[in-house]
């Protein structure tokens, strides 16, 4: 192994490991929470489809403004903060069904509020890594912090279903309030210290935003990245917004079994993670953001032909092929964004893509929980995989296409 891996750099493994504690905690939770409005709450489609619109809207309301501030804040600070407020907030509904009181407004809420928490630790954590391992090593490091995702979007749903099957739903909440907080303990282990941030005093907040906007949008292969990602997004929320339903439901699933079919379909996930940085270097940073989804995102589409007996198979295969892409896909482009982005702008680039891109995913919970009514399930299903494969196309016919790789270094800004 190579000395200059960032597995030998303490602090980043630090970073690493409470991600991956994070992470596992979240998937978790995005089976657990569901799976409780589901099956003790009875929540209708259109009711699911609110949790998860409650889930991410907070990017829509405060996503601009949260990267002003983040830009202004020593990052790792305000990372903890997001993890012990996430926490303290789970931890009320297990509290809640002890006092035979939880609701699914409760739900909402507590979702609303941690979604406004995950804002703040999304477009921090971006925009910390680059100063933590710098700029050179940022694909290394983004691959193994996708690799984490990966594990825990294998890992999560199967703990989480197999907790609420033996403790209960509102228990297992509880599996992700533990993952914030080992998250948090582990960054308060960093040693790198960060510099504090430079102040203006009189800078107002509307054109601090509008600098962030501008230079994600005068970027042509930017612009078409944030395009891609953010209709693939909308498509993604509507299906989280049935896809418990889906499993539950139509293919007639227990807890346990929804956990494990989605844990089984973060197989690919890990894969492109391990892969990514070979991919990328095999075939260019460029190729790697058009080339990899037009090869596995359209598997989507197994995803409503998945029905009781041998067909349930298609769906965390659908899962896993689509999830490999998207896990290049984003290694590449996450990286990307790093590189040519200026340090002074980190916080604003980041959550002007986050706005645009997380800022689709409420919408679309909204949608699939109103089609979910109105067209069946199923239905909404293949609205989903019709669009998200479509989505690949704005990358597709974008400058990127005739290029092998993207710049590596900031570029200037006025």
């Amino acid at each position: 192994m190579r000395r200059d891996s960032l597995f030998f750099h303490a602090d980043f493994r630090r970073l690493w490991a409470g991600d991956t504690a994070s992470q596992v905690g979240a998937f978790a939770g995005h089976t657990v929470i569901p799976l409780l409005a589901a099956t003790v709450l009875a929540a209708t489609p259109f009711q699911m489809g609110l949790l998860t619109a409650a889930e991410t809207v907070a990017f829509l309301i405060i996503g601009l403004p949260a990267g002003v501030w983040v830009d202004r804040m020593r990052r790792r600070t305000l990372m903890l903060r997001a993890d012990f407020v996430r926490a303290a907030l789970l931890f009320t509904i297990p509290l809640a069904w002890w006092a035979g009181v939880l609701s699914l407004t409760q739900l909402i809420v507590v979702a609303t509020l941690v979604g406004v928490a995950t804002v703040f630790f999304d477009v921090a954590y971006q925009s910390y890594l680059p100063s933590l391992v710098g700029r050179e090593q940022l694909l290394e490091g983004n691959a193994k912090l996708q690799a984490s995702q990966s594990v825990a979007f294998l890992t999560g749903p199967g703990i989480g279903g197999g907790l609420v099957q033996l403790a209960g739903a509102a228990n297992a909440v509880l599996m992700t309030g533990v993952g914030f907080l080992t998250s948090a303990l582990c960054l308060l282990r960093i040693r790198t210290v960060e510099e504090v941030p430079e102040r203006h005093e009189d800078a107002k907040l509307l054109p601090q935003i509008a600098e962030g906007l501008r230079f994600v949008f005068t970027d042509a292969a930017l612009r078409s990245i944030v395009a891609c990602t953010a209709t693939a997004n909308l498509f993604n929320g509507a299906f989280t917004a049935v896809e418990i339903l889906f499993l539950n439901r139509e293919l007639g699933l227990s807890p346990a079994a929804v956990g494990l079919v989605l844990a089984t379909g973060g197989v690919g996930g890990i894969l492109g993670a391990i892969v990514a940085g070979r991919i990328t270097r095999r075939i260019g940073q460029a190729r790697s953001i058009w080339f990899v989804p037009l090869l596995t995102w359209p598997f989507q589409l197994l995803l409503p032909l998945a029905a009781p007996g041998w067909r349930i198979v298609l769906f965390p295969a659908a899962l896993a092929i689509a999830g490999f892409g998207i896990i290049v896909y984003n290694v590449a482009q996450v990286s990307y964004r790093q590189a040519v982005c200026p340090d002074r702008l980190l916080g604003r680039m980041n959550a002007s893509v986050r706005f645009v891109v997380w800022g689709m995913l409420p919408l679309g919970g909204l949608i699939g929980g109103v089609l979910g009514e109105a067209i069946g399930i199923r239905g909404t299903l293949w609205f989903v995989a019709v669009g998200e494969t479509a989505a690949l196309l704005w990358v597709v016919f974008s400058p990127i296409r005739k290029l092998r790789d993207l710049p590596r270094e900031p570029v200037a800004v006025g």
